[in-house]
C-alpha cells in the first residue's frame, strides 16, 4: 500500500498518469478509505469518475457515478466489448481538454467491490463510456491517447502549459469543470 497524505487530482505531466497500475491483493481499510475519498473528490470536481492514479495512488481501483449510483471497484477488468459510441470525454486530470473518443457502446465488466465481493456489471451508454475512461486510466492512457493528429495539434500548446504546472499548482475550480462529461 502506497503512502499517501491529503489526496489531490494530478494534472498531465505528472508522471503517475503514465503508470499502469498495480493489482490489489488484499483489500484493507486504508482501501476503503481511499475509494470513498475518492469519490468524494470526483464529485468536488463535478466529474462522473476518478481512477487511483488520478489522485497519485499506482492501484488499481476506480470510482464511478454516471447517475446510476456510486461504483468503487477495485481490479476491474473489461471481459466483454460491443458496438460503438462516439462521445466528447474531458478529464479531470486534462482541463480545458475535450476529446471526441471512440468507444465500445457496451462492456461487461468484472471487479471486486469495496467489501471483497465480486461483481460483474453490463454497462452501456455513458456507463459503458466512464468505465472505459477509468480502466484506460488504470493502464497509464489518456484520452489524448485517442485525439486525432488534428486534435493533438489543436492542444498541443494547452498540453504544455498542463505540464509546467503539474508539480506546483492546484486547479481552480473554472478550469477543472471544462467540459460537460468530467472524467
Amino acid at each position: 500500500m502506497e503512502e499517501r497524505a491529503g489526496l489531490k487530482i494530478r494534472i498531465f505531466g505528472d508522471p503517475v498518469l503514465r503508470k499502469k497500475a498495480k493489482p490489489v491483493k488484499r483489500v484493507t481499510f486504508v482501501h476503503r478509505d481511499i475509494l470513498s475519498e475518492m469519490a468524494q473528490i470526483m464529485y468536488a470536481g463535478s466529474g462522473v469518475g476518478l481512477a487511483a492514479s488520478q489522485v497519485g495512488i499506482s492501484e488499481a481501483m476506480i470510482v464511478v457515478d454516471a447517475g446510476q449510483g456510486l461504483y468503487k471497484l477495485i481490479n476491474p477488468v473489461i471481459v466483454k466489448k460491443k458496438g460503438s459510441q462516439a462521445i466528447e470525454e474531458g478529464c479531470l486530470s486534462l482541463p480545458g481538454i475535450c476529446i471526441k473518443v471512440k468507444r465500445a457502446a457496451k462492456v461487461v465488466v468484472k471487479a471486486q467491490d469495496d467489501s471483497c465481493e465480486p461483481v460483474t456489471i453490463e454497462a452501456d451508454g455513458l456507463l459503458a463510456c466512464v468505465f472505459q475512461h477509468e480502466i484506460d486510466h488504470l493502464n497509464g492512457k489518456l484520452i489524448i491517447d485517442h485525439a486525432s493528429i488534428i486534435d493533438k495539434l489543436k492542444i498541443k500548446k494547452c498540453l504544455e502549459r498542463l505540464k509546467k504546472r503539474s508539480e506546483h499548482e492546484r486547479l481552480r475550480e473554472s478550469e477543472a469543470k471544462s467540459c460537460k462529461l468530467q472524467l
